[in-house]
């Protein structure tokens, strides 16, 4: 399996600068915007849905016994909550099934 790139908020505000026409400072603004927009839903509780990508959803995970893999010791990690991503069909169709 091939090493994959990672496309970086800075790609994201360069090729939103070639597509749509827009000064560097407008288009790292978008992007910022755009996520932060996300963050903000996110914290209050909110899902976030891109139609034919996917949602984001925040999920809470239960304590549970673990084990430090240096020593074998068994800890008991907390609880927490984390991000999950759900694929949109459109890109399920776009990535996995072509």
């Amino acid at each position: 399996m091939e090493a994959m790139e990672t496309l970086t908020k800075a790609d994201l505000s360069r090729h939103l600068m070639e597509r749509l026409e827009l000064g560097k400072k407008d288009a790292d603004l978008l992007v910022n915007t755009f996520l932060e927009s996300i963050i903000e839903s996110l914290k209050t509780g909110e899902g976030v849905e891109l139609r034919g990508f996917g949602s984001f959803r925040l999920r809470d995970r239960r304590a549970r016994q673990g084990r430090n893999p240096r020593s074998g010791e068994s800890i008991q990690v907390p609880p927490k909550r984390v991000v999950y991503f759900k694929l949109g069909k459109e890109l399920r169709s776009k990535l996995i099934d072509d």
